[in-house]
């Protein structure tokens, strides 16, 4: 300190500045923590998928997909499929699941923090590669895996006696790949992090298989179901969405416990179990100003709802800076008819509708004094 405090009193030209400033820029990058690369980049690669260039796999991962090339292929796909649903379940928040274009991070800074959104991503990308997995299996696009053969022989449920036949989806294998596969990083250290993810990772798995539904068919005379044949077969991805957003609302705060082995309740009046809960270590921001550092875009330029009190409602959307208004005119399909046999007929019509948009943060009028 007294060195510093010296170089201050002698008042050295200005030419000095960068030899002042320079350590504080390094230890700056020092300290500063880095955003890792991530699998979830795949979803960016198509087709290209080399298992040397994948930036982001450790070692586990890397060796996995050497072995099973086809299987990346099918997790590159669902993983545009989760991020899609990550920006549904997220389209009217202040965070909407954003991504970085051509960023091996996928989401940016935003990952570093342990919070609610770190939270879902995790648990709806696990999800993710459990539903692509089982489909590919059981549309037959993979070698090392097929349809659940378990399913064998005669049983019952409340509509009566039915034989398991089919292509039962089989849940159990890309439940097992997934685990294999993207907790490899997580498990390579041991850290309140770690653990976090680990966590969240499982819930995303459960929540697929929650929502395993028994599909029939029937045989018999003028489609009677005097015989059913029967098979388990995955929901909609939505409905796993839909799920880990609620579960998204209920995450518990949770800290280390004093061994490393788990995790506390932050609160201690909290009694319920958090086995199926999403967990966090950390306070989200606010995402209402763009900021670097923390990863968030802010909120400026996006739609809001003049008349909703919502999340999407302009005084929460735009965090009270309130909103520009814009006349623009859509063009829309109506006055459809249908027209034998078989053809819908619509007319384009026009309307004017008000579109409603967040206003910039205003900078403080002493920054404009210069």
């Amino acid at each position: 300190m007294r060195e510093f405090a010296g170089v201050q009193s002698r008042r050295e030209p200005s030419g000095s500045a960068p030899r002042i400033y320079l350590p504080f820029i390094l230890l700056l990058l020092m300290f500063t923590p880095s955003v890792d690369s991530s699998w979830w980049y795949i979803g960016a690669l198509g087709a290209r998928v080399i298992c040397d260039n994948i930036p982001g796999l450790v070692n586990k991962q890397r060796q996995l997909c050497q072995r099973h090339p086809d299987l990346m292929q099918s997790i590159g796909e669902g993983a545009k499929e989760w991020i899609r649903e990550c920006q549904h379940q997220f389209r009217h928040h202040r965070w909407n699941c954003s991504t970085l274009e051509r960023d091996h991070t996928v989401f940016g800074r935003v990952m570093l923090r342990s919070s609610r959104e770190a939270a879902f991503v995790y648990a709806i990308s696990s999800a993710g590669v459990v539903y692509a997995i089982t489909g590919a299996c059981s549309q037959g696009e993979l070698k090392i895996c097929g349809c659940d053969t378990n399913r064998r022989g005669r049983t019952s449920d409340e509509e009566g006696d039915f034989d398991w036949g089919g292509c039962s989806d089989n849940i159990n294998y890309g439940i097992k790949f997934a685990k294999a596969f993207v907790d490899a990083r997580e498990r390579m250290v041991k850290d309140a992090r770690a653990l976090m993810n680990l966590h969240n990772n499982r819930c995303g798995r459960m929540a697929v298989k929650r929502f395993m539904k028994t599909e029939c068919k029937c045989h018999g005379v003028s489609g009677s179901c005097a015989l059913r044949t029967c098979w388990l077969a995955m929901s909609d991805f939505r409905r796993t969405g839909d799920y880990l957003r609620k579960k998204y609302n209920t995450a518990v705060e949770v800290t280390m416990n004093q061994d490393g082995s788990g995790f506390m309740v932050a609160d201690r009046d909290y009694k319920r179990t958090t086995k199926n809960d999403l967990v966090y270590t950390e306070n989200s921001p606010d995402y209402c100003l763009m900021d670097r550092l923390a990863g968030s875009l802010g909120t400026a330029g996006r739609v809001c709802n003049k008349s909703s009190r919502g999340m999407d409602g302009c005084e929460v959307m735009c965090c009270g800076r309130g909103y520009d208004t814009t006349r623009v005119n859509r063009v829309s399909k109506c006055e459809c008819k249908f027209k034998w046999c078989c053809a819908v007929e619509c007319r384009d019509c026009e309307e004017t509708v008000d579109v409603h948009t967040c206003k910039p943060h205003k900078k403080p009028d002493w920054l404009d004094l210069t």
